[in-house]
C-alpha cells in the first residue's frame, strides 16, 4: 500500500530514491532483514513511477486524440 508521502513523491525524487535502493541492493552488505525492506521500499516506488509514467501516457494520448479530431474537422 502506497503511503501519502510517496503519493506527494514527485518522479524524478522517487526516481532518484529507486536509484539509491538499487545501488544499495546491488552493492550488498547489508543484513536480510535490511535488504527486505530496501526491496520493498523499491517495490514502493517502482509503483510511484509507473503511476507518473500512466499518467504522463494518458494526457499525450489524449492531447494526440484532440489534436487528430482538430485536424479531421479542418479538413471538412
Amino acid at each position: 500500500m502506497s503511503s501519502k508521502v510517496d503519493e506527494a513523491l514527485g518522479y524524478e525524487q522517487a526516481r532518484d530514491e529507486l536509484i539509491d535502493v538499487v545501488r544499495r541492493l546491488e552493492a550488498g552488505g547489508t543484513t536480510l532483514e535490511e535488504s527486505l525492506a530496501l526491496w520493498e521500499r523499491g517495490e514502493e516506488l517502482a509503483k510511484v513511477c509507473r503511476r507518473w509514467l500512466e499518467g504522463a501516457r494518458a494526457r499525450l494520448d489524449a492531447a494526440l486524440a484532440e489534436e487528430g479530431s482538430a485536424e479531421g474537422a479542418e479538413e471538412e
